[in-house]
């Protein structure tokens, strides 16, 4: 229905169109840093690379993702622990598996959002359960973050190319914000009188501080899992710390530039922070092992395990 005369459409608040803006100069930041890094990379030497990674280094590897994705599966196990809902613990675990598969190779918005709230709408789970047990678990993964991230960034685990125009300094006070944001979650969950408000037509709650400090140790094992999952494939080629500074930049440009699967994104920012170090072709390889071994080999287990759920339920 048009508005009456004389009225106007309301305006959308200033910092949505800055925040519209920057999210725009970042994508274009992040293009210009694959194509830099598309033209750096000899792809006969990638071949060689990939060729040379020993079966060893691929079996660690591979151990350690499947360590990351049980450590990623109990995820929803503290929103069982909040919800104190009948799902099974296993069932629990099968449906964050399958959706964080979906969630890594077709975004978050097929895997994380939609797939889970389908499959606990299967097993019975009411609104708004499915999407509170969703929000503590998209809360536990970035927590972890900010934990990780903010402290190898505040003590200058990582020093950025020269070229990014992004100084230490910068990195150090974003690292400082993020675990203000930490410490500000855990004194909610502490202090805060209330356990449930509303925001702006939303609702939120906020978990025990047992509960958060759960999230913070299951998140930051995983991040910590993904970080040495990649250092094994690069083959010990820098320091751990270094290597899982740089996963942690990547990870939020994949967010950021809504790359699917942060593909091109990871390999970018990869190739610019280690590339220097250890040669383009080795840091590629050991990239390309991580994907098929963290990413694909995972989606083929879930999609099996999905249509099976999924007939199941039609039964």
């Amino acid at each position: 229905m048009s508005p009456p005369a004389g009225d106007h459409a309301p305006r959308r608040p200033t910092r949505h169109r800055w925040g519209r803006w920057l999210s725009a100069a970042f994508a274009i930041a992040v293009v210009a840093l694959l194509a830099w890094a598309a033209h750096q990379v000899d792809w006969n030497e990638v071949g060689d690379a990939l060729r040379q990674l020993p079966v060893g280094v691929l079996a660690a590897g591979g151990a350690l993702c499947l360590v990351s994705h049980l450590i990623y599966s109990g995820y929803d196990l503290i929103g069982k622990h909040w919800a104190r809902h009948a799902v099974p613990a296993r069932r629990v675990m099968l449906i964050t598996f399958i959706s964080y598969a979906f969630n890594l190779n077709l975004g978050a918005l097929v895997g994380g959002v939609a797939m889970r709230l389908r499959l606990y709408a299967r097993e019975g789970l009411k609104h708004p359960v499915p999407a509170q047990i969703l929000a503590l678990s998209m809360a536990s993964n970035w927590l972890g973050y900010g934990l990780l991230a903010g402290g190898l960034f505040l003590f200058g685990w990582l020093a950025p190319p020269a070229d990014w125009g992004i100084g230490a300094a910068a990195l150090r006070w974003l690292g400082a914000l993020m675990w203000a944001v930490v410490l500000g979650y855990l004194a909610l969950c502490a202090f805060s009188p209330r356990r449930e408000f509303t925001l702006r037509g939303h609702d939120f709650f906020v978990p025990s501080l047992r509960i958060a400090l759960m999230q913070l140790l299951i998140a930051s094992a995983n991040w910590l899992t993904i970080g040495a999952v990649l250092w094994v494939l690069l083959q010990q080629g820098v320091d751990y710390g270094h290597t899982l500074a740089v996963l942690l930049v990547a990870a939020v440009a994949g967010v950021i530039a809504h790359v699917p699967a942060g593909l091109g994104v990871l390999e970018g920012v990869f190739v610019a922070f280690l590339g220097p170090a250890l040669g383009n072709g080795q840091v590629l390889a050991a990239l390309i092992a991580y994907r098929a071994l963290y990413y694909l080999a995972p989606l083929g287990v879930a999609a099996i395990a999905y249509f099976v759920l999924e007939a199941k339920a039609r039964r």
